[in-house]
């Protein structure tokens, strides 16, 4: 990628370093969201011992290794065995972290929570998290700058139909992610544990995730899309356009399998709590596009 891009990308060593823990933290995100809205894993964290947790994080440890001597989540290639163990020592670290997060912002971690069931908890549900970080450069950065170009050059995806593109492919992935949770009881647990201000924290953190899936993760056709000069394509417009759509998508999904009966404001805030893996789901399609 140019180094010009965005301002993100310049010598400046933090700026990197900022940039591709974005990249690696959207790699958790697209492959862990799932897998957080899964009350059998909240359960298994529970009762697990914590030798089978340190067990557990040998194995996602190796397996990280493995991948980052293959193509990690940095813009290099990791050829030495020593920076391809520092690499998925920081994976797992950062997987650990945002699994963490998102857990407390699903009040699945609370302070009444025991430690001991916390990190539990934690380290099950990091699993996705950090094999997702290890194989983001891999699956998701989608080849050189060049044949990135040439995409987006002969896609014609300027004025209303790189739009159109946009908000479909943000249908399409919202649906795809969507589907597998909304018929599940979690929507209803989650949305019960929650007040009207963990749902806002819960809104603003879907659009910040979306937006820098997108915008700041450094994924292929990323500095094109910044130049797009089409109908809602301004980076925060379509992020904001992108969102209300995969509610719309969320919300339907929740009519669909029966999760909307009771008041207006109770479906709202279940939405809301779709609306996270959803959104994910609706970068990841424009990633695609």
């Amino acid at each position: 990628m140019s180094a010009a891009h965005a301002g993100w990308e310049t010598d400046d060593g933090w700026r990197h370093e900022f940039v591709d823990a974005a990249r690696a933290a959207t790699g958790g995100f697209l492959f862990g969201i799932p897998l957080l809205y899964t009350m059998e894993v909240w359960w298994t964290g529970q009762r697990t011992t914590p030798l089978r947790n340190v067990a557990l994080l040998a194995i996602v440890y190796l397996v990280l290794l493995v991948l980052h001597r293959v193509s990690g989540f940095r813009h290099h290639a990791d050829v030495k065995l020593g920076d391809a163990s520092r690499d998925a020592v920081e994976a797992l670290a950062l997987g650990l972290v945002l699994t963490a997060a998102v857990l407390v912002l699903l009040r699945e971690i609370t302070t009444d929570t025991p430690v001991g069931v916390a990190l539990s908890k934690i380290v099950y549900q990091s699993i996705p998290f950090g094999l997702g970080v290890g194989v983001a450069r891999l699956f998701l950065l989608g080849g050189d700058d060049d044949a990135a170009e040439e995409r987006s050059a002969g896609g014609g995806r300027d004025g209303w139909r790189g739009t159109f593109a946009d908000l479909g492919a943000t249908v399409l992935g919202a649906v795809f992610v969507g589907t597998a949770i909304a018929p599940t009881d979690e929507i209803p647990m989650l949305e019960s544990q929650m007040d009207d201000q963990w749902v806002l924290a819960l809104l603003g953190a879907s659009l910040v995730i979306s937006y820098v899936v997108v915008f700041v993760a450094g994924f292929a056709g990323e500095e094109q899309r910044r130049e797009h000069e089409g109908v809602l394509q301004h980076p925060l417009t379509e992020t904001v356009v992108c969102y209300l759509l995969a509610l719309v998508a969320a919300a339907a999904m929740l009519w669909l399998f029966h999760r909307t009966d009771g008041p207006a404001a109770l479906t709202l805030n279940r939405t809301i709590v779709l609306g996270l893996p959803t959104a994910i789901g609706g970068a990841a399609g424009r990633l695609a596009v």
